[in-house]
């Protein structure tokens, strides 16, 4: 089997992106078997998924920096290989302490979204590499809808261990496609960390690279807030049943799988700045006009999910030409931008679950929520109008007089 020379296909970069998402939830309906089968506490198992973000959080710093220093392919072969084998482990393992060491490491395969986002802005121009991003993150909106579904179904027929089968059996495929298909893209890898680190300093005082990476974070860190405090809404002022919220909660999904593909269509003939403006324009739109619905006294679940599609497609819109704006300010350094920025929205996140957490209650209801989600969206807007003021001056300053 001959090692891969060209550039990946899109369909190899779709699959490591989606393979970071359903390590995070596809065994997610197994936590109470799991909790069973290895006679422990329910809050003990629950571990396997804030250490595992915690540790995302961190690898996402280091996976970056590596991948521009020995280049994409070694970094993503030796993650998937981590994967996998921690998922072995997980499979055979009849000790929780042992179980949890090892599902931390399956965190490694989240350089597959990382370094996915660095071989595309390898290859493209910004705008170009937009439209690509906007396509591959379609699979981040599909994944986290069908991998708990299909997570469920695994566990009902075969036991919660076939989840981590499963997980093992996806890291020997992508390993394979890896070797096949992902080719070097990186052509100018840092000779030394030295040097590389040299090089930071520019990236840490780029006022773009900031205002990129506040407008992904808020922009994601809108869908936390929802994820967060959508369920206590729904069932203490709507009344609705588990059926119904899980069947509602995939309308903000289905909104940026949409989004996603009209960036795939149309980034390229638009200004990064352009798409992103228009998506926080959408998102904040969104969010009004629920406010409105309640304020009017329509307390319905279409006031509260309806309008909230549009965040979904706002973000769809955003997100694609944000990525590629953060790669693009310093492209030989686009691998550990693309680990910075990353590392800042999950810990963002992390920080909006709580916040939310503590600020929505049964008293203030859809207005608490909508509220925090408002906060999110205007300061991801505001964000995204100091790139757009920066990229102006920008263009006054080498005007000629």
């Amino acid at each position: 089997m001959y090692a891969a020379r060209t550039p990946p296909r899109l369909g190899t970069l779709v699959l490591l992106t989606g393979m970071s998402v359903l390590s995070l939830n596809m065994f997610l309906p197994s936590l109470s078997n799991m909790a069973v089968d290895f006679e422990t506490d329910y809050s003990i198992v629950a571990l396997a998924i804030a250490g595992y973000l915690g540790i995302t959080g961190i690898l996402m710093l280091i996976a970056g920096p590596m991948s521009d220093r020995f280049g994409r392919r070694p970094v993503l072969l030796g993650g998937v290989t981590i994967f996998t084998l921690a998922s072995l482990v997980c499979v055979f393992t009849t000790d929780i302490w042992v179980f949890l060491a090892f599902r931390v490491c399956q965190g490694a395969i989240v350089s597959g979204w990382a370094i996915s986002l660095a071989c595309i802005r390898d290859q493209y121009p910004p705008q170009e590499a937009a439209s690509k991003i906007g396509y591959v993150t379609m699979a981040m909106a599909v994944a986290p809808m069908l991998g708990p579904m299909f997570g469920g179904l695994l566990d009902e027929f075969f036991g919660w261990r076939a989840n981590f089968v499963a997980y093992a059996a996806l890291g020997v495929f992508a390993f394979v496609l890896c070797w096949i298909d992902l080719g070097e893209t990186n052509t100018s890898p840092s000779e030394t960390f030295s040097k590389q680190f040299r090089a930071y300093p520019e990236l840490f005082r780029s006022r773009r690279f900031w205002g990129y990476a506040v407008c992904g974070a808020t922009a994601t860190g809108t869908f936390y807030v929802f994820l967060t405090g959508a369920p206590l809404v729904a069932v203490t002022l709507l009344g609705m049943s588990p059926a119904e919220l899980g069947f509602y909660m995939g309308t903000i999904t289905s909104g940026y799988m949409l989004g996603s593909f009209l960036s795939g269509r149309y980034a390229q003939r638009f200004q990064l700045t352009s798409m992103i403006i228009s998506g926080r324009v959408v998102g904040n739109l969104g969010i009004l006009i629920s406010l409105l619905l309640f304020a009017v006294g329509n307390s319905h679940v279409v006031a509260l999910f309806g309008p909230l599609v549009l965040v979904g497609l706002g973000n769809g819109l955003t997100m694609p030409s944000c990525n590629a704006g953060i790669l693009s300010v310093r492209p030989s350094l686009a691998g550990s931008a693309a680990g910075l920025a990353g590392a800042l929205a999950i810990s963002f996140g992390a920080v909006l679950t709580t916040t939310t957490g503590l600020v929505v209650t049964e008293e203030n209801g859809a207005y608490g929520l909508l509220f925090v989600m408002l906060a999110c969206t205007a300061t991801s807007l505001i964000a995204s109008l100091y790139v757009l003021k920066l990229d102006r001056k920008e263009i006054k300053s080498v005007a000629p007089s």
